[in-house]
């Protein structure tokens, strides 16, 4: 067993993904389509601002390579739906300069990462931006998403690779993992990531404030 800071506090999950490798594996895991990441900015802000309110982005990372933007959010709150909606489609906007072309550059997929769960009790809940005809058919000419996971609801019925990761953040919230159940090699170098010998004076006073 391993002694691991939780990742329902920000701090450790920012701390944690900000990790290039960790984040790639967990995107692709995620989206299901190839991810190349080397940087990945935290506190993420568009300057000037898209709209009336300024969002911020806990992780933002650029894939030119493939053309995709992955953010991934973390948190709780009573218009997590909307909230990250809107900062979905600022991150779309953003890429719009000119009337001359609506089409952004960059497909956008936007992770919410809900570790206190949510009232749906769903693991995995999808809002997708393709058109449908009237039969359900999508017509593959949007591929933006916001993707909602809930590790707190994962069960056996959670398809893969969704399920390994989704059990790997929840096992951390009781601050111990068993690390021998997980195969994913980038999963254990989450676990080392956030083992609590390993965080900073500065990140435990953060984990305080926010636990406060």
């Amino acid at each position: 067993m391993k002694k691991v800071a939780s990742l329902k506090y920000g701090v450790v999950f920012k701390k944690a993904f900000c990790d290039p490798e960790i984040f790639t594996a967990f995107a692709q895991a995620v989206i299901g389509r190839p991810v190349s990441i080397d940087h990945v900015e935290t506190e993420k802000e568009f300057d000037p601002p898209v709209g009336h309110v300024k969002p911020r982005f806990d992780l933002f990372a650029e894939d030119t390579e493939h053309r995709l933007i992955v953010d991934i959010q973390h948190a709780r709150l009573n218009d997590h739906y909307d909230r990250f909606l809107y900062y979905h489609c600022a991150a779309l906007l953003e890429q719009v300069a000119s009337s001359k072309n609506y089409r952004p550059p960059l497909t956008v997929y936007t992770v919410v990462v809900l570790t206190s769960g949510d009232r749906h009790q769903c693991d995995i809940a999808v809002t997708d931006f393709d058109p449908h005809d009237l039969a359900g058919n999508p017509l593959q000419e949007v591929s933006h998403k916001v993707i909602y996971l809930c590790p707190k609801y994962v069960s056996d019925e959670t398809p893969e690779p969704y399920r390994e990761w989704l059990r790997a953040i929840d096992d951390t919230l009781d601050e111990e993992v068993d690390e021998s159940k997980y195969h994913e090699e980038t999963i254990q170098k989450l676990f080392e990531a956030i083992r609590r010998d390993h965080l900073s004076p500065e990140e435990r006073a953060r984990m305080i404030e926010e636990y406060h």
